[in-house]
């Protein structure tokens, strides 16, 4: 930007004022798993990857006589393929005279502005890594009984045992939720929720607080609150189902008919079929949990209103390592789709990880690589000079990638 664009005062005409800054709720990155420490310390550019491990899975047979099975190690890879900077610029007049005593809120205001974008990116794994939820989109969530329904599903299914949960709600629930336990005879709670009006810790999971959870605009079938019937499926080598065929689309030729990350659940009561619920993710045993799954990718409807569906996870009925369902899937079966919403989360286990590695350094510009206190973001900052322009630039910048495992997650849908 030119430097003649500069909107700054005359050092008599202003005094610095004690304003604080519009400050976002930085929950995911104060809470995501940094075990990529000594990843951290390293130099890095774009498409760097570290990878972590998943617990290995197996399966149990009814008799004495062993039954060897592949010990498959299971690998998630993150990569740091994300990158955003804020940058400034002065004349050295302005420097001199302007700004020289002021450019620690120029620096603290980048990092505000450089976190937000972070912390909104990283909350965006709440729309696309999950494919289980609660809530449908309609209903609005604000009370303590439906979050303590939301942990007892997210658990039924499988959860990490060890510390507590964490969760992950919009920021404009809370005094609802807050609100609907104070209608409760539970006088010691009631005391601890009325000084704070906030959540805490609830039926052994933290509860935090976000003004970035993202939102995701469904295709046409859940815009239009359509229900799908089960066409045909395809299946892998595993046996398991990785696409769905559908008819019964809102329109046909539809290119926005189904958008990646929309959420799918197979509905109950339909006439002669079994009703579809997942099996416990350790044990394979039948959970009350509905089948529930997400799209990977964008799908259109055909001239004869059906459409194909790539779905996450792979659904598999018979038995093995990675069986997940009660029944097979059949023809017939009927799936209602999410409307648009936005998206919080549940999860155990620190499944939420954050790599920031350090970038090099912008020889022969003076470059610094620091933490931010208050937001936790590590950053580069660097300046020099346009030679012969009379220009002095400043850039904050960082470098990062983040994932979660899915099976360690469910999103909580709130209505738009």
């Amino acid at each position: 930007m030119p430097t003649s664009d500069n909107i700054l005062q005359q050092v008599i005409t202003y005094q610095e004022s004690n304003l604080a800054y519009l400050q976002n709720l930085n929950c995911f990155i104060g809470t995501a798993n940094t075990k990529f420490k000594d990843f951290n310390k390293l130099e890095a550019n774009l498409g760097s990857t570290v990878s972590y491990d998943l617990p290995p899975r197996f399966v149990t047979t009814n008799s004495l006589v062993a039954t060897f099975q592949p010990a498959a190690q299971r690998v998630a890879n993150l990569t740091c393929d994300q990158q955003a900077s804020v940058s400034y610029a002065f004349s050295a007049q302005q420097q001199i005279f302007n700004v020289k005593d002021y450019m620690t809120r120029f620096g603290k205001s980048a990092t505000e502005e450089l976190g937000a974008k972070i912390e909104a990116n990283v909350a965006g794994l709440c729309r696309t890594a999950p494919y289980r939820f609660f809530g449908d989109g309609i209903t609005a969530i604000n009370s303590y009984t439906q979050l303590a329904s939301a942990l007892a599903m997210f658990r039924n299914y499988g959860a990490a045992a060890k510390g507590k949960a964490k969760g992950y709600l919009s920021d404009i629930v809370i005094p609802g939720i807050v609100g609907s336990g104070l209608q409760q005879f539970a006088i010691d709670r009631n005391k601890k929720d009325a000084m704070s009006w906030q959540l805490g810790e609830f039926s052994r999971c933290d509860w935090h607080t976000s003004n970035l959870l993202p939102i995701h605009t469904a295709g046409t079938e859940g815009a239009q609150a359509s229900t799908l019937t089960v066409v045909s499926v395809t299946k892998n080598s595993d046996d398991a189902v990785i696409s769905i065929t559908f008819s019964g689309c809102n329109a046909a030729t539809d290119a926005n008919s189904v958008k990646a990350y929309d959420k799918f659940q197979f509905n109950d009561g339909v006439a002669g079929q079994t009703n579809m619920r997942y099996r416990t993710f350790v044990g394979h045993e039948v959970s009350a949990n509905p089948v529930q799954f997400a799209a990977t990718a964008d799908a259109a409807s055909t001239a004869g209103s059906q459409v194909t569906v790539l779905v996450n996870p792979p659904l598999k009925a018979s038995s093995g390592q990675n069986q997940n369902l009660n029944v097979e899937i059949a023809v017939g079966m009927q799936c209602s789709v999410l409307p648009s919403h936005r998206a919080g989360m549940i999860t155990s286990g620190d499944p939420l990880f954050l790599a920031m590695p350090q970038l090099p350094l912008q020889t022969p510009f003076p470059t610094a690589n620091k933490s931010d206190p208050d937001t936790g973001v590590a950053m580069r900052m660097y300046y020099g000079s346009l030679f012969g322009q009379n220009q002095q630039g400043m850039v904050h910048d960082a470098l990062w990638g983040s994932s979660l495992a899915g099976e360690y997650a469910m999103s909580v849908i709130f209505p738009l």
